[in-house]
Parts: C-alpha cells; structure tokens; sequence
C-alpha cells in the first residue's frame, strides 16, 4: 500500500516535521497519475509492504484509516471519554472504531442512515442518532439527553456546512472538535466566535495522514479495526465510471473496484 502525498522534503513546513502542511504537497491521483493509470511511479518513502496476514482488499483501508488515526490522534481521547461523530460514512465508521480503541466509553454516531446506524453500533458505537429526528443537539445535550452537557471530543466526518455548524454545540466546556470532514474549497459556514470563547472550546483541523501509515496497516491486519463490513459492494474495470460518476446508492459505504473482476 502506499502514502499518495509526497511533500518535498525543502519547505519551512518539512523542515519542521509538517510534512502534511507541505507548501509543495503532491497527490498521487490527483496531482499525478493515480490508481487508475497504466503505470504508477511511487517514490519509496511512500510505499509500505503490507503486513503478510492481511488481505491486499483489506490494504485499500490503509489510507482512509490513516487520515482517520491523525485526526483522533489530535483529539487526545483519553480513557473514559465521551465521543460524538458526525457522519456515517467511512471515515466515520472507522473514527467510531479508533475512539473506541483510544479508550472512549460513550461513542455516539450521528447519521440519517439507518443502515449506517445498526453498523455503528455493531462497530463499537454505544448510541446512534438520526439528525432529522428533531433537536439532536437537545437530543444528545440536555440533561436527560445521550450526553448530558454534550462530549468531550467532537469529530466531524460528513464534510457538511450542516454538521461542521452542529459540532460546537454538541461539545462540552472545554472540550475539542476536530474537522475532519473535507467541505469544498470556498464554502463558508456560520461559528459564533463567542461561544468558543466563553466555553474555551478547541477547534482543529485535521489534513490528511503524517506518519500514520504504517499504524493503519497493523491496526487492520490485527483485526483490531474491522473493515470487511464497510465494503458494500465489489465491482469490476467495467463498472468504475459508472460507480464514481454517480452517487452512491443508498446505505453505501465503500465500493471497491477489482480489475480481477473484469
């Protein structure tokens, strides 16, 4: 498997051991040819032998979880925690996993699907909530609510200017919220500066996967993060531009694309 950003080595963010911040930061798929081309040159600071017991479908993982493992990493879930996560996707599938690896107690998983809500709670979550099921910020907050006076950690999966509003409100005095989720470059949402301030909440950003990578891979290939449930369904070549030029079909979390497959 491999890491696809390739940062420079040169820049002041390098020099200083941030070589996610890279000012010259490159993507393998994006920025260079990718997955999908004939050929692939990736350079060897970027490649990772998968561990022998797991299974290369498994390895497709290692990414995604990396991203994920940086992000509760700048979390600092400490055991006993209490932990909201925004969004049922993969990332947050695998989030509600590490927050349960990293010690939480109470992991709460907020998403309108409710197929991702039974797999969460099959995953590790202790309680899920539908957002358009009324209040969920009274849902979960209130005193007789899922947390009363809201969680410790706050991590927001959906990449939505709806969740990324909600996160602060569901988060405790002085407790942390952490960006995960990659709205478009551009889009604004609405923070009241104030409430940060008067709670002392700390708000952080999570970009990509520094180092993290070889820790995905083991964590996988332990078993200690299930990943066989979050692929939905496993198509061929011919089905690729149909898959990723369309939505996802409703309860989908992960198609994988198998060129064995035809």
């Amino acid at each position: 498997t491999g890491d696809p950003n390739i940062s420079c080595g040169q820049c002041d963010q390098c020099q200083r051991g941030r070589v996610n911040l890279c000012r010259n930061l490159q993507a393998i798929g994006i920025s260079r040819d990718g997955g999908f081309a004939e050929y692939v040159i990736v350079p060897q600071k970027q490649a990772f032998a998968l561990p022998g017991d797991l299974d290369p479908v498994h390895g497709a993982f290692c990414e995604p979880l990396a991203c994920c493992l940086h992000g509760v990493d700048l979390a600092e879930i400490r055991t006993g925690s209490s932990v909201v996560v925004l969004g049922g996707g993969v990332i947050g599938l695998l989030v509600v996993q590490l927050a349960r690896l990293a010690g939480a107690t109470d992991v709460v998983l907020v998403t309108r699907s409710a197929d991702k809500r039974r797999l969460a709670e099959s995953l590790g979550a202790t309680a899920t909530a539908d957002p358009t099921d009324g209040d969920i910020i009274k849902h979960i907050t209130a005193p007789d609510g899922l947390l009363p006076g809201g969680a410790d950690v706050v991590i927001e999966c959906a990449g939505v200017a709806e969740t990324v509003e909600q996160a602060p409100a569901l988060v405790r005095h002085g407790g942390t919220v952490v960006i995960l989720g990659v709205m478009p470059q551009g889009a604004k949402v609405s923070i009241e500066p104030f409430d940060l301030l008067f709670r002392e909440i700390r708000l952080i950003g999570s970009f990509i996967n520094p180092f993290t990578h070889r820790r995905a891979a083991d964590l996988i290939a332990s078993g200690a993060i299930k990943v066989e449930a979050l692929i939905s369904r496993r198509i061929g070549l011919g089905e690729a531009v149909e898959a990723i030029s369309n939505p996802a079909r409703p309860g989908e979390i992960r198609a994988l694309v198998l060129p064995s497959l035809g």
